[in-house]
């Protein structure tokens, strides 16, 4: 049940929130695990990427545990899949960075990391033709496990100034 690529949509790129992670005492913030919902609602995020972006090109994933757990228990592949240290505490202009740096051979990519980066990242992103019902959910909260997917007819390194819409939002809970 793969996501229709609509032809304007030459390049997409989900942004997923880690799951919910448990805090451990005496762990720091970046080595924090997965709780036992965040690794339930991990674990049925994937068919829901496949289903919104469709077979991811690229997998950029924060460098902390969580964010790696999460990648880990969807069970998506990608072409490449790179962890990056720059996700992890990422302004959005960082965020924004990265996803101009994408090379123009990348039509479907995803990002793993964290808030208030990705919400900050997705709202500046989204403009004109966005799906009404995502971007009212988005504004409302960008919870863990969420999947903002944005879509444009432009590659990504021009996103910093190419028209992008916000094309669905979703949570996924297990």
């Amino acid at each position: 049940m793969a996501h229709t690529v609509e032809p304007a949509d030459l390049y997409v790129l989900g942004l997923l929130r880690h799951a919910k992670s448990d805090y451990p005492t005496g762990v720091s913030d970046h080595q924090r695990p997965l709780s036992e919902r965040g690794r339930q609602d991990a674990g049925v995020v994937g068919p829901i990427i496949t289903s919104r972006v469709g077979f991811l090109d690229l997998a950029l994933v924060s460098d902390a545990t969580r964010a790696q757990q999460t990648w880990n228990l969807s069970g998506l592949v990608a072409n490449t899949q790179q962890d990056e240290s720059r996700v992890y505490e990422a302004s959005v202009n960082t965020l924004l960075s990265l996803v101009t740096e994408i090379s123009t051979g990348i039509h479907a990519a995803l990002m793993v990391g964290h808030n208030p980066g990705f919400e900050t990242l997705a709202n500046r992103l989204a403009g004109e033709g966005s799906d009404p019902h995502a971007f009212t959910t988005l504004e409302d909260k960008y919870p863990t496990c969420a999947l903002a997917v944005l879509a444009s007819s432009e590659p990504f390194s021009s996103w910093d100034s190419a028209p992008v819409r916000l094309r669905s939002f979703d949570i996924a809970r297990g």
